[in-house]
């Protein structure tokens, strides 16, 4: 697994040793990447949010693409630790919670951009998206892109409002706007 863009582009990153934690693929962060700089033209600025971090490969990919700040939250933080060791440059920019999603706590920082691959089939990602919403983690107009098994279904919060989907392999990405704001693909 490696940084695929941005000023860390192919830096190697520490890789998990059992079936616990399953990262988003290089091909899927990728894809996923080229549509936020379509959406949003860019991650300058951005705080962003990795939950259920597992190898934090996607914060320090945004982290690598411009993204001012990440927040990882995950509950084994053990080998998120080490991969954001590798980033010496950027340990201001980067905070790492040993969390349980169900005590998240309040928010020091809003985050304009989350993502959240939560382990499949177990009903997390709808409970970290109301953790997300109760604690104040995300901006107004917040873009949540959550991971799930392709054949998973995932009923948000009335708040969420969702605005695409994509399959990846045996992964579905499905992206979401915070606070119900109107979307669709021309209108980020």
């Amino acid at each position: 697994m490696r940084i695929i863009g941005g000023k860390y582009r192919g830096k190697k990153l520490f890789t998990p040793a059992g079936k616990e934690i399953r990262p988003t693929s290089d091909r899927a962060r990728e894809a996923l990447f080229n549509i936020l700089y379509s959406w949003l033209g860019g991650l300058e600025g951005q705080h962003v949010l990795d939950v259920f971090a597992g190898t934090g490969a996607f914060g320090l990919e945004a982290l690598s693409r411009g993204a001012s700040s990440v927040t990882f939250v995950d509950k084994d933080v053990r080998l998120l630790n080490k991969n954001t060791g590798l980033f010496p440059a950027e340990k201001d920019k980067i905070g790492v919670i040993s969390a349980d999603v169900s005590f998240l706590p309040a928010a020091k920082t809003k985050a304009g951009l989350a993502f959240m691959d939560a382990p499949y089939a177990k009903g997390l990602s709808l409970l970290a998206l109301s953790r997300l919403d109760e604690k104040g983690w995300l901006e107004d107009n917040a873009l949540c892109l959550v991971e799930m098994r392709r054949d998973e279904e995932l009923e948000p919060l009335q708040s969420f409002e969702k605005c695409d989907a994509r399959i990846y392999g045996l992964a579905k990405i499905e992206f979401y706007r915070y606070h119900k704001k109107e979307c669709g693909k021309s209108g980020f």
